[in-house]
């Protein structure tokens, strides 16, 4: 738990080769780094308030991890296992996991400390990565189910009740065994969205809910593909400026050095059900199958370095306010969680470390089109620090959140270490990109 908050941040060049800041839009400049400070977590649960509470100070984030200039971050919560992440109204957080379980961080938007985390409810089924908030319901994706849990402000625990089920065939044949159990779920207005994992690294699949992204009722009902052939789709969020979904595409393994790109897209805005191409198909209509024709599959909106592994994601509010609101330039953007790649360069250092991408978005669509020479002109780093230079990483990153009041969750799946980010009076940005 021990380490340093900080108001700056420091270093440039690229993540790969030096890991001293994050950053933004355009901005300034970074600061020296305090001295660590001794904190203490209560062990009281504080009142649920849409406010901020005052309480006893969060505990700094590790010194390794850099935010640009002008924020601070605190560790405020270890869950095991943390993946996605759902912040709720009156200024909790819900965390998914990589066990049957969802964890709820009381007062996750308090001035200070938060409450004792605790589980908020157990599903039949795991992993529960996926975990979103709406129309009075938390929603929970596990391996084979969507379970919705009624909400009332300040519960503490609930009932899962389950709505829908995927993976209900069978693993593909031709499987290599690189079998993804995990699913991801956001909820736009009345409607579900529901990533499903693939059953292989490169395969046909036979289950017609694997590989897909699944849109139903929110009550589970009428569930039908809205988007095929997306090897791994995580980091399923909607756009509550335009209340379009994206999700983001893990890419295939075993293909030339650097490829395919990892994505994301406006799936819901495609007509259904949307091609992607997996496993044949990738980038701007690349075949990676000899014989395939990739004329008519997608080409994503928003490109990604090959390796990054997107799990988590969520936009800043246009219209964001709150004691912890970001600077405006900040809003409307897309924060992007990259757990880091298990592909090594020559040295064995993992060749994409785990980080928080921010994407600067207008009308609804990054700010900036897709350069399929370079899948690192569309975002910028946010949150660095994770990786050093011999490839020992301190964590890696798993989901993301906008809390009521403004602040933003990044969870990790090493330690169980759940961040919060903030501004100070003087937030601005970064200089650094990548």
């Amino acid at each position: 738990m021990l380490a340093v908050a900080f108001a700056a941040c420091g270093g440039g060049g690229s993540t790969n080769a030096s890991l001293n800041a994050g950053s933004g839009p355009p901005g300034v400049g970074v600061a020296p780094v305090p001295t660590p400070t001794p904190v203490t977590q209560p062990s009281s649960v504080p009142t649920a308030s849409a406010t901020p509470t005052p309480g006893p100070s969060a505990a700094p984030a590790d010194a390794a991890i850099h935010a640009p200039q002008g924020f601070l971050v605190s560790h405020i919560a270890t869950v095991g296992g943390a993946r996605e992440l759902a912040a709720l109204p009156n200024g909790d957080l819900i965390v998914g996991t990589s066990g049957s379980s969802i964890t709820i961080v009381p007062n996750a938007e308090s001035a200070g400390a938060t409450g004792t985390s605790a589980t908020f409810a157990t599903l039949p089924d795991s992993p529960a990565q996926g975990v979103a908030f709406g129309n009075g319901f938390v929603f929970v994706a596990t391996q084979h189910g969507v379970y919705r849990i009624p909400y009332t402000t300040g519960a503490q625990t609930g009932t899962p009740a389950k709505i829908a089920s995927v993976r209900t065939g069978a693993i593909a044949p031709n499987s290599d065994g690189d079998v993804h159990t995990t699913s991801s779920v956001a909820v736009s207005g009345s409607t579900l969205y529901v990533g499903v994992g693939s059953s292989c690294n490169a395969c046909t699949e036979v289950d017609p809910t694997r590989a897909t992204v699944q849109r139903m009722g929110i009550d589970g009902s009428g569930m039908t593909t809205q988007a095929t052939r997306l090897r791994n789709a995580m980091a399923v969020v909607a756009d509550p400026s335009a209340g379009t979904v994206w999700a983001g595409g893990a890419g295939q393994d075993d293909l030339a050095q650097g490829h395919p790109y990892e994505f994301m897209d406006a799936v819901s805005a495609r007509t259904a059900p949307a091609d992607y191409g997996w496993p044949a198909c990738e980038e701007n209509h690349v075949a990676y199958t000899a014989g395939a024709n990739c004329s008519a599959v997608v080409a994503p909106a928003l490109e990604f370095p090959a390796y990054s592994t997107i799990i988590g994601a969520a936009f800043y509010p246009a219209s964001q306010t709150g004691a912890y609101a970001f600077p405006a330039t900040w809003h409307g953007g897309l924060f992007v969680g990259m757990h880091g790649s298990w592909h090594a360069n020559g040295s064995g250092i993992p060749i994409d470390p785990p980080h928080v991408a921010f994407v600067p978005f207008s009308g609804g669509a990054p700010a900036t089109a897709v350069n399929w020479s370079n899948p690192s002109a569309q975002w910028n780093d946010f949150l660095t620090g994770f990786q050093n230079g011999s490839g020992s990483r301190v964590a890696r990153v798993t989901g993301v959140a906008i809390g009521a009041q403004g602040s933003l969750f990044v969870a990790d799946d090493q330690n169980g270490w759940i961040l919060r980010i903030r501004p100070s009076s003087s937030a601005t940005s970064a200089v650094r990109k990548r």
